[in-house]
């Protein structure tokens, strides 16, 4: 059994085949999907989604780096208020995006360090989103002075950059960038090995080679899969085995009859 730990399956890229693209990653034996959040106008989405397919979609609540603007009280007010109303795995997708814009950086971290500390009081792991903000990532997070658990989603570092997220607690994500002819990625994967690793889509973007430039869906996860066990010299299924297990312990998940291969 696969586990995607990151996918927008609730995205609108997905309105006209979800139950479909549901059923395809089924047939890939990707049985459990994480829910990242992203602000209050897909949130309801999200949420509909996991209760349509309770032992497969599992939601996490969060606001994302590229939804805080000058209403980010507004924002953090909406999705604090639903924390003690639903049933969430983790928090998140936060953390820090300078990619497109900088202007709510100060901002930024407010919201990112505030969603820390509630996944601190809840127990929760955190899924970090840290776009061309790696080294600030890292900065707020030495400030916290707690056991921190969780993803950096879509993991952007080198192999120096690896060992300090592990040490602080974290598991990687690695996507499709593994697959790229020119991603770095495989000789962090090399150096790191599967130990410290959880398989991701983020789907819809960030499809994964032979799919690259269409939009990505979770059952691609085997073409991640393979590229690890590749790299690593193992075979796929022991890349399965030991991510899934990560992804099961970090996330608190449980093996239905639903989701048994």
């Amino acid at each position: 059994m696969f586990i995607d730990t990151h996918s927008h399956i609730y995205a609108e890229e997905f309105d006209n085949d979800r139950e479909e693209v549901i059923q395809r990653a089924l047939a890939a034996n990707v049985r459990q999907i994480v829910l990242p959040d992203i602000d209050n106008t897909t949130r309801q989405a999200m949420l509909s989604l996991a209760q349509a397919h309770p032992d497969m979609m599992y939601p996490t609540l969060g606001v994302h780096p590229t939804s805080v603007n000058e209403s980010y009280k507004t924002e953090m007010q909406l999705f604090e208020k639903l924390l003690s109303q639903e049933t969430i795995h983790g928090i998140g997708e936060c953390g820090i995006d300078l990619y497109w814009d900088k202007t709510f950086y100060k901002e930024q971290i407010i919201v990112f360090e505030r969603q820390l500390n509630i996944a601190r009081e809840m127990d929760l792991p955190v899924i970090i989103h840290s776009r061309d903000s790696l080294m600030e990532i890292f900065t707020v997070l030495k400030r916290q002075h707690y056991n921190m658990k969780g993803i950096l989603h879509c993991f952007p570092g080198t192999e120096e950059d690896a060992r300090r997220a592990i040490d602080l607690g974290f598991l990687l994500g690695i996507g499709g960038v593994v697959t790229f002819k020119k991603s770095s990625m495989a000789e962090v994967v090399e150096k790191t090995g599967a130990e410290h690793l959880v398989l991701e889509t983020d789907a819809p973007y960030l499809a994964p080679v032979p799919y690259r430039g269409k939009r990505n869906e979770s059952s691609y996860i085997t073409c991640i899969a393979a590229k690890i066990a590749e790299i690593l010299g193992i075979d796929t299924k022991k890349v399965e085995e030991i991510t899934t297990n990560n992804a099961m312990n970090l996330f608190n998940l449980h093996v239905s009859s639903a989701n048994c291969s």
